[in-house]
């Protein structure tokens, strides 16, 4: 049976099977999007059942259709408004610890990515040993329509995709299906839908935490899809030669001057997804993923608290609220964007966000001695 990860709260479930602990992220109504409740309990159970020696294996999967749709934005933004900028900056100091702990953890990590994986629900899934995507799974970082940037650690991993593809699905918010993200890394299996529940419960009777073991387990179900002709990874040459470029008006230039009918209709899609993204999102995630290839995973997350530090604040631009706004709340999906086009932000303004909050109250992310500096991504291209 499962149980409440702490006595407050039912939003994360546990379940116990021998030395296997499985965390049940358990909005269903809400796709499991991460609350403040959630993220407090599932940094309680990583914590504790890593000294833990009874446990050697922890997987995580959602409750319902949806592996976890990202973190609850909308309460941030709505807490922030009503409160303070500060409650925003805790919500993302745990969140970010959170990923932390994930990304640099001792025991193997099994995500069961069945269903919708966006924005925070990559931050408890990508930074763990093994992520096991299906057909019904549907990744996306999809920040800069919301006015936000790639964070939880985002710059760490979508930088070590192949060529220039983290650039091409962090600034366009590109859905990538089960196939696609086996091929660039993001996923480290794939196994089809209805083989899930078996593989789930031959992970229950492991009494291990070789991580040599739990992969040949997981082999024994997973698959090698083929990539959808449509796939941007078909055309990876097209995708660096375009999102390799230094700005992003370079690299709306270099799309625009692709033939669809040759390269794809993803870049028709990728250019509407730009045009319609907050200028200054896109240009402080390009800043940000580039930043990341030479940075550790604790490196990032505490250049991304910077970043998200000054969003709360509105310091440079408060597209963030507006995103919400048009997005999330009123739902007119018809944003004013401030200032309202790439031209007007400035380097200047772009480096601000990675520079210290100035307010006295303010701290750096604390990130604890760890043994690691992040996951290796291996793609199957």
């Amino acid at each position: 049976m499962a149980s409440p990860a702490t006595a407050d709260s039912d939003q994360v479930l546990v379940e116990a099977n021998g030395s296997t602990r499985t965390l049940i992220l358990n909005r269903p109504r809400q796709l499991n999007a991460l609350s403040s409740a959630m993220v407090t309990g599932l940094m309680k159970c990583f914590t504790s059942y890593e000294e833990d020696n009874a446990v050697k294996l922890l997987i995580v999967k959602g409750n319902g259709r949806a592996f976890c749709a990202g973190g609850d934005v909308a309460e941030v933004a709505q807490s922030v408004n009503k409160d303070s900028w500060k409650y925003g900056a805790d919500f993302f100091r745990t969140e970010f610890l959170l990923n932390y702990i994930i990304a640099t953890y001792s025991k193997p990590q099994v995500s069961l990515l069945t269903g919708i994986v966006m924005g925070g629900g990559a931050g408890v899934s990508i930074h763990g040993r093994f992520r096991v995507a299906t057909e019904n799974t549907v990744f996306a970082m999809p920040e800069t329509a919301l006015g936000l940037f790639p964070d939880i650690g985002a710059s760490y991993f979508l930088s070590r995709l192949p060529g220039f593809y983290g650039e091409y699905v962090g600034l366009t918010g590109a859905r990538l299906d089960g196939a696609e993200m086996l091929a660039c890394g993001l996923a480290t299996h794939f196994v089809h839908l209805n083989r899930m529940s078996l593989l789930e419960e031959s992970l229950k009777k492991v009494d291990a935490s070789d991580p040599f073991a739990i992969c040949g387990i997981i082999d024994q179900f997973s698959q090698q899809p083929s990539l959808k002709g449509s796939s941007a990874l078909n055309r990876l040459e097209i995708v660096n030669k375009c999102f390799s470029k230094r700005t992003v008006e370079e690299i709306i230039s270099a799309l625009e001057q692709e033939n669809p009918s040759v390269a794809g209709e993803w870049v028709t899609v990728a250019i509407q997804s730009l045009r319609k993204a907050s200028p200054t999102s896109l240009k402080i995630s390009l800043a940000s993923i580039r930043e990341g290839r030479l940075q550790t995973v604790g490196e990032c997350l505490r250049r991304e608290y910077r970043m998200v530090c000054h969003v709360m604040r509105g310091d440079f631009s408060r597209d963030f609220f507006e995103g919400c706004r048009a997005i999330l709340v009123d739902k007119d999906r018809n944003p004013k964007w401030m200032p309202p086009s790439l031209g007007q932000v400035h380097d200047g303004v772009v480096e601000k966000y990675f520079s210290k909050v100035d307010d006295p109250h303010w701290e750096d992310l604390n990130l604890p001695p760890r043994l690691s500096h992040g996951r290796r991504i291996a793609p199957k291209l």
